[in-house]
């Protein structure tokens, strides 16, 4: 189940570097706007991302129960709940679009770019949530080769738009939305037929015991959703930081952000394949094994992302000239290599923790690592590392940062395991 999905999540982090390679062409300006939507999208992918893991959950759970029809109702019903969600967030940020730009510090000068990128961005967004919702159905129910077949395919056909759209075309930043739109909704329009032919979703949701569902739905969705709402919450508050230095900083910020997510795609697939592992081994009572597993997990994940790190630090100065043709971006960019790659190890550690502990049936110690990664480890550092050397002083603060929070997050872990040892189907509180 992990390799599709592998596959699938490389390729759309492929298509997101692509994205900021031929935006990097375009100069600092468009590439400064780019960064400034990063904490928005990931406050739709953690939405997203949330019902997703919800969907996954009660679904695979309903058809194990052996209740077919209401598991393929319960598909309606999500791709209803998180499409109407999605659309309205979408519609919100629309409206406060100049409020969220002040609060994180754009100047004046990026503002009618900002605007002329707001509405393709916000249909790709969306677009991209509403495919997201059907992969999630299909990995329900134990399919992910097709979701991680039309990653790579929608991920292809936005990169072969890309140049199109944005340099053939002349559209210039919003041509990259429009790509993202074209490719997502091809996805969107293989996926769709493809769930409504294998019954996998039924919409006769009045047979469906509706506030029951939703309760079920949000007992789930809701800590989960609020876990992956984090890093938005805290990109927020760290582009804010990092505008402080000037629109060169945002833009290098914003490359090395979509780098940090194309570096941990191991992880992100890690984070998808391994719950239903440790599910099982749980259910059958077997927490032993379930720590062996993750002790396994845990040490490749450590020498996986430090020989990552490590190539970062090593091709900093080239990746940097590939990804702008920006002097002083290249500059701050190569700066941000040499320092918070190096870290990746303990982010990719904790990002495995918080899936483990959902898995393990501890959301609420799972939510509170995530909050005390950002608000305790993260974030601060960030800001005393600026108070101590600039902009550089912030990205060692995320250096270590990240390193605290993966030590940090492996000490809950085992500390919830000890809990599991002595009460093995307990959840936590």
């Amino acid at each position: 189940m992990t390799w599709p999905m592998l596959f699938g999540v490389l390729s759309l982090m492929t298509f997101q570097l692509a994205d900021s390679a031929f935006v990097g062409q375009l100069g600092q300006d468009p590439l400064a706007a780019l960064g400034f939507t990063l904490p928005m999208q990931q406050l739709i992918i953690g939405l997203q991302v949330g019902l997703g893991i919800a969907t996954t959950a009660i679904v695979s759970r309903t058809l194990g129960a052996g209740d077919e029809v209401r598991a393929y109702r319960l598909g309606g019903l999500i791709i209803t709940v998180g499409g109407t969600l999605v659309f309205v967030i979408c519609v919100a940020l629309w409206f406060l679009q100049s409020h969220i730009m002040a609060a994180l510090g754009a100047e004046e000068t990026l503002l009618p770019l900002i605007r002329r990128y707001w509405v393709p961005w916000l249909i790709a967004a969306w677009t991209g949530a509403f495919l997201y919702f059907g992969y999630s159905i299909c990995r329900s129910h134990g399919d992910t080769r097709l979701p991680g077949y039309m990653m790579v395919a929608t991920s292809l056909t936005n990169i072969a738009l890309d140049p199109l759209f944005i340099f053939t075309f002349g559209w210039g930043l919003p041509g990259a939305a429009w790509a993202t739109v074209t490719s997502f909704g091809i996805g969107c329009l293989v996926i769709y037929p493809k769930l409504l032919k294998r019954h996998w979703v039924r919409f006769d949701l009045r047979q469906l015991a509706l506030w029951r569902a939703l309760k079920q739905l949000n007992a789930i969705m809701a800590p989960a959703m609020v876990s992956q709402l984090m890093p938005a919450a805290s990109a927020m508050l760290a582009t804010a930081l990092v505008a402080g230095f000037g629109s060169v900083a945002v833009a290098a910020w914003g490359l090395g952000t979509r780098l940090e997510f194309f570096s941990l795609v191991v992880v992100l697939a890690l984070t998808m394949s391994m719950p239903p592992m440790v599910g099982r081994l749980l259910g059958a009572g077997d927490v032993e094994q379930v720590r062996r597993l993750v002790r396994i997990a845990v040490r490749f994940v450590v020498v996986w992302q430090l020989a990552i790190g490590l190539t970062w630090v090593v091709a900093s100065g080239l990746v940097s000239e590939l990804f702008s043709s920006d002097s002083e971006v290249q500059e701050v960019l190569a700066a941000y290599l040499v320092r918070v790659p190096l870290s990746y190890s303990g982010l990719g550690v904790c990002m495995l923790m918080v899936s483990v502990c959902n898995a393990l049936g501890l959301a609420m110690r799972a939510l509170l690592v995530s909050t005390l990664r950002l608000f305790l480890c993260f974030l601060p550092l960030l800001w005393l590392g600026s108070q101590i050397n600039g902009l550089f002083g912030l990205m060692s603060g995320a250096l270590v940062g990240n390193l605290l929070a993966g030590a940090m997050a492996y000490s809950f872990y085992r500390a919830g395991m000890a809990r599991l040892q002595q009460q093995p189907m307990s959840t936590d509180a």
